[in-house]
Formats: structure tokens, sequence, C-alpha cells
């Protein structure tokens, strides 16, 4: 167990403070990519970072903390882990593993549905304030989700799921929920899912969002690579 975990901290902003009004860049592969496995995204994180990015997110303890090695970046983590519908960091033994793998917030699941578990979301910010000293990433899809996660304690929010939890997947950035979201929380509210563009990135921020998470349209070359390959067809 890390000193963290042995020794409870107060709640620090530093994290937040540090990606206020900028760029994080998520930092994940599928099972079957080439690119999955720690090495290779500590490789990419230490790379989005040295472009700029203010912070990183991470999936697995793994990764987190082959990233938590090389760099004092702020590192948002999470766990993806079996086959229900809450699948990120769905459990509290997730929310443990990514902690004292030395992420500075744990994500999780943050939309009201029943964890793994039977844990609530009071419970894994709790157990990260009280335990580990860190910070609670509600990912939600609704504003209804979002009010219900400040509530409950979360300390940020983010767009992560809007578009994930049934019906058809919009093709782009849910800028909408973001500037509704902002409007009505006292919390910060991240920006995640489908931006695809710097400009798409400058709007979030106009419509209130604290900071922008962007994945794929950096990180993920086989779908870019695609994009381009079936311009040349």
């Amino acid at each position: 167990m890390s000193p963290d975990a042995a020794s409870p901290t107060a709640v620090s902003p530093d994290a937040l403070d540090a990606v206020r009004g900028r760029l994080i860049v998520s930092c994940q592969a599928a099972e079957g990519e080439p690119l999955r496995g720690p090495e290779h995204m500590a490789a990419m994180a230490m790379t989005v970072l040295g472009g700029g990015a203010s912070a990183v997110r991470l999936e697995g303890p793994d990764d987190v903390a082959a990233v938590r090695a090389r760099t004092d970046a702020p590192i948002i983590g999470l766990w993806k882990i079996g086959g229900t519908p809450v699948y990120i960091t769905p459990t509290l033994a997730a929310v443990r593993a990514v902690a004292e793998a030395g992420a500075d917030i744990v994500a999780v699941d943050g939309t009201g549905r029943e964890r793994p578990d039977a844990s609530t979301l009071a419970d894994v910010v709790e157990l990260v304030h009280g335990t580990y000293g860190r910070l609670v990433m509600a990912d939600v899809a609704t504003l209804a989700e979002g009010v219900a996660a400040a509530d409950a304690g979360a300390d940020v929010v983010s767009t992560t799921l809007s578009g994930y939890t049934g019906g058809p997947v919009p093709s782009g950035p849910d800028l909408d929920l973001v500037e509704q979201l902002a409007s009505a929380l006292e919390i910060p509210v991240v920006a995640e899912g489908r931006i695809g563009s710097p400009e798409e990135v400058a709007e979030a921020l106009r419509r209130g969002a604290w900071a922008v998470v962007v994945g794929g349209a950096i990180t993920r070359p086989g779908q870019i690579t695609a994009r381009f390959a079936a311009a040349a067809q």
C-alpha cells in the first residue's frame, strides 16, 4: 500500500488547478490493439505531455503506475472491468487499485446505475477522500446525473458517458450538456467524448468547461489512419 493509503491526507485541489482551461489527453488502447500495454501507454503519455497536455487520463492500474513513475503531471485514472453496463472503475476494489497505483483523480461511473458490488458514489467519495486524499471524477451522461454526482461529493464531473448509456451514439461532442452542467454546478465540469478538433476544444471551454479531454483524435493512430485511408479510396 502506498504512503498516501497508510496516512490519509486532506483532499488537494492542486490537480484540478493544474488543468484549468487546458487540454487533457486520454491515452488508452483497447484489448488486442498493438499499442496496448503500460510501456506503450507511458511513451504515449510522455509524448502528449511534451506536446502541451496538462494531464493524462489512463485506463488500468498498470498504465497508471507506469506513467506515475515517469512524471508528476496530474493523472486521471480509471479501470474498465466486466461486461455490465457500469464498467468504469465499477467496484471499491477497483477504486483502491487505481488510487494506489498513483492516480491523482479517480474516474468512476457517475450515472447512478447499480454498481456490481452495490457500492454508491458516496461510498467511492468517502474512500477516495478519506483513505487516499485524492479526488473523484464522476463520468455522467445527463444533467440530472451530474447534479446527483455533485450532491454525492464528487469533486468534478465529466461528460464522458453522454451518448453511451442507451440509444444511438451522436457523431459529435455533447457541448450542450457541458454548458448545462457548467451553469448548474459549482464544481468543475470536464468536457469529454467525441471531441475531434481544436475548434471543438475551444468551443467546449467557451461553454464553461473547466478542462477538455481528447482521446482518439490524438492517441488512436489506427482510427486516424483509417480516416485518411478512406479519403484516398
